[in-house]
């Protein structure tokens, strides 16, 4: 490995460190459908767009409701003593990725084959405080 990609990685490091997020992958849902509730919440208040995703009856409301739990929780890890009612939780960044896709074959009239499709994503989501 080269120095300048040392260097990189390690300034990547860092940048991590102040940054608080959390990322699902191969997540079985197209990301056409997850994007859709994804706008939702995009730059809302934390405990706002936990209140629209826990009422909201789409599939994918749930899984983004435990993603955002989880970037809460790892708020709390790298914020120890705060409490996120308090500082103020946005969501920054919210990024919804094609995954791979399961290749299926259905049986179709007069001995044809039909391709079915099976679509995930990945979905990155970044919170940050509005009072810095």
């Amino acid at each position: 490995m080269g120095v300048r990609k040392k260097e990189r990685a390690e300034r990547i490091k860092e940048a991590k460190k102040e940054q608080y997020f959390a990322v699902l992958r191969n997540c079985p849902t197209s990301p056409r459908k997850m994007r859709m509730v994804a706008d939702l919440i995009r730059g809302e208040d934390v405990l706002k767009a936990l209140d629209i995703l826990r009422y909201n009856p789409k599939e994918a409301s749930g899984r983004l409701e435990q993603l955002l739990k989880s970037a809460i929780a790892n708020w709390e890890n790298k914020n120890a003593g705060q409490k996120p009612e308090d500082s103020s939780l946005y969501i920054k960044e919210i990024r919804v990725d094609a995954a791979g896709m399961l290749k299926r074959y259905r049986p179709a009239p007069q001995g044809r084959a039909h391709r079915i499709r099976k679509r995930s994503n990945h979905v990155t989501l970044f919170i940050d405080s509005k009072e810095k």
